[in-house]
């Protein structure tokens, strides 16, 4: 069996998506297009189980892997087992293959880090708030100051 690195993993295939069956349970998949000789990265996933034949073909961004590859025929996968894994510990390795790789299919999954502290808005009054737009465009020009600093 084939096998391709993927940062420090080692995922089993390519196969041809269209040759997969089920079951498949607790691993990390990637959607590849052929091109030639290469294989583009266009969807990295995870499967927790399933038994279902069309688990690919129904899946949500499907139609963005055809638009990618050109074809059904032009789909490839690849799988990493990860037997006994928690989601969470799935879903660290599809982010950090989301941010090395970037697949256009996860676009919508491409998060920017996000900060460990989180914005409270605190409830002011309405003229409270007319007030402080006014203080706000000195800050502004104070911030970005600050911001070259960093």
């Amino acid at each position: 069996m084939l096998s391709i690195q993927i940062l420090q993993y080692e995922f089993l295939g390519p196969i041809p998506l269209s040759e997969w069956g089920p079951p498949m349970e607790k691993l990390v998949y990637l959607i590849l297009s052929r091109n030639k000789d290469k294989f583009d990265m266009i969807y990295v996933g995870d499967c927790q189980k399933t038994d279902e034949k069309s688990f690919f073909t129904s899946h949500e961004q499907f139609k963005c892997w055809l638009q990618k590859s050109g074809s059904e025929q032009s789909l490839y996968l690849a799988i990493f087992p990860m037997f006994e894994s928690s989601d969470a510990k799935r879903h660290n390795v599809i982010q950090k293959i989301i941010a090395q790789y970037k697949p256009p299919c996860n676009a919508d999954e491409i998060s920017e880090p996000k900060p460990d502290y989180v914005v409270r808005v605190s409830e002011e009054s309405d003229k409270d708030s007319e007030e402080s737009d006014k203080d706000s465009e000195e800050s502004d020009k104070d911030s970005e100051e600050s911001d070259k600093d960093e």
